[in-house]
């Protein structure tokens, strides 16, 4: 009985060099020979490794990618810190003027969220006060943390105005 295997020839795999056997009317018809549906998919790629620009880990680019993109990433995680740590200030397309920024100064100079008067630390009830009123003057000298309730007792009430102005340890402007 003749069998089917007897007809195969021995193929080299185009990707990976390994020997297989396959009909020489396959061997005819293409032009690569893969082993596995694995060495096909990485034998028909075009692009190459590149190392991540923000972290230097390797990943793979199709050529496609890398002919539109001057700067190539690992991920969107890092293509995101890179493009945000851009986009900070006057450098970020959505930039006004700044005077409103009150809260980032804060934050960013590691103040602690917490109430000046009653100490709660819930930032969703955090508002910031300037002290001499002016919502201009965002120096960090003129700004603290104050709850809603106490910034509106603050801004109505000569006591807690005074209450304020006792804990933070400044006089009256």
């Amino acid at each position: 009985m003749y069998h089917i295997w007897m007809k195969r020839k021995n193929a080299e795999c185009s990707n990976c060099s390994k020997k297989f056997y396959r009909k020489p009317s396959q061997l005819k018809l293409c032009k690569a020979a893969y082993c596995s549906p694995k060495c096909q998919h990485d034998g028909r790629k075009t692009g190459s490794e590149i190392s991540c620009h923000l972290c230097g880990r390797k990943a793979y680019k199709s050529s496609r990618h890398l002919k539109k993109f001057k700067r190539s990433f690992c991920s969107m995680k890092c293509s995101l810190m890179w493009r945000n740590a851009r986009q900070i200030g006057k450098n970020h397309p959505n930039w006004k003027t700044g005077e409103y920024s009150y809260k980032g100064v804060l934050i960013r100079d590691k103040i602690a969220p917490r109430c000046a008067l009653c100490e709660i630390t819930d930032k969703t009830v955090l508002a910031v006060h300037h002290i001499d009123r002016n919502r201009k003057n965002n120096q960090l000298s003129n700004l603290a943390w104050l709850c809603h309730n106490c910034h509106f007792l603050v801004h109505h009430y000569e006591s807690e105005e005074l209450k304020f102005y006792a804990k933070k340890d400044i006089s009256k402007m």
